[in-house]
């Protein structure tokens, strides 16, 4: 494992491009994300992909939904978003395999694909005002920057319970179409929390009767055999670097996986689902 320098250290039926637009889009009107441009205002707006991202999205946020997308084989599975999207006014069309692939920019759109309004991150403060009391758990990315493990982390995270995803104030990582894809819906589940200057950030948590526990790969406790606090924030390092080291110093807990040594460590996002089931298992 390498160190880092951190702050620490320092429509209806219709075919292809030529079907009808519903719900309100006029045809004389540019929409903001098209089949024809691809785009999106990715400041503004996030192009999910995927049944059941598109399903967990509009089920939690359906105000949310600004334009759909669908193979005509999705038609009777969707009625209940299609016939919302009729009585909002908000367009939807009906397009081929080509188009969804350009839309979603993958293989794997699943035969829909929606445009909604990004949902901003929480703020630490606010997060912590409508906590429950009792046992939580968080998870603090600490350099994960890989869509794919965010998604799988997200999916985990979910189906564990976990109370929020800690980011870092200067992180670029965001939901993007591809997380909440591989998340399963898994990604509406979980709030996203930005935090501010980090020793502001452990003061606060602290404060709120959290722990923190570095996970490293050598040389803490293990995992299974340690006591894991009730109120507990996983810190998970970047892909292939680990955690800065005088942030592990800062954490009251140094954790490790135990195995076999037939390979290094596992994938972050592996590592996170181990990490959770231990504490769930404890609470």
């Amino acid at each position: 494992m390498t160190e880092r320098k951190s702050p620490w250290a320092q429509g209806r039926r219709g075919a292809g491009r030529d079907a009808p637009e519903r719900a309100g889009s006029r045809r004389d009107e540019q929409p903001r994300a098209s089949a024809r441009s691809g785009q999106a205002d990715p400041a503004r707006e996030l192009r999910l992909y995927g049944l059941n991202a598109v399903r967990a999205a509009f089920d939690r946020r359906p105000q949310a939904l600004r334009k759909l997308y669908l193979a005509e084989s999705r038609i009777p599975e969707l009625q209940p978003l299609l016939k919302w999207c009729v009585a909002h006014r908000v367009g939807y069309r009906v397009v081929g395999e080509g188009d969804l692939q350009r839309l979603a920019a993958s293989q794997h759109h699943e035969g829909v694909v929606a445009d909604l309004l990004r949902e901003a991150p929480l703020s630490l403060s606010a997060w912590l005002e409508t906590l429950p009391a009792g046992p939580q758990l968080a998870l603090w990315l600490d350099g994960v920057g890989n869509p794919h493990n965010l998604g799988a982390i997200l999916r985990s995270a979910a189906h564990f319970g976990v109370a929020a995803i800690l980011l870092p104030k200067h992180s670029e990582l965001a939901l993007s179409g591809a997380a909440a894809r591989v998340a399963e819906g898994g990604a509406e589940a979980v709030p996203m929390v930005r935090l501010g200057r980090p020793e502001n950030a452990l003061a606060q948590l602290r404060a709120a009767g959290f722990s923190l526990a570095a996970t490293v790969v050598d040389g803490g406790d293990d995992l299974f055999a340690a006591a894991l606090p009730e109120r507990l924030v996983y810190v998970l390092g970047a892909e292939g670097e680990g955690m800065d080291r005088a942030f592990a110093e800062a954490c009251e807990l140094r954790l490790s996986i135990p195995g076999t040594g037939a390979v290094e460590s596992l994938n972050v996002a592996a590592a996170a689902a181990v990490l959770l089931a231990a504490w769930r298992a404890r609470h």
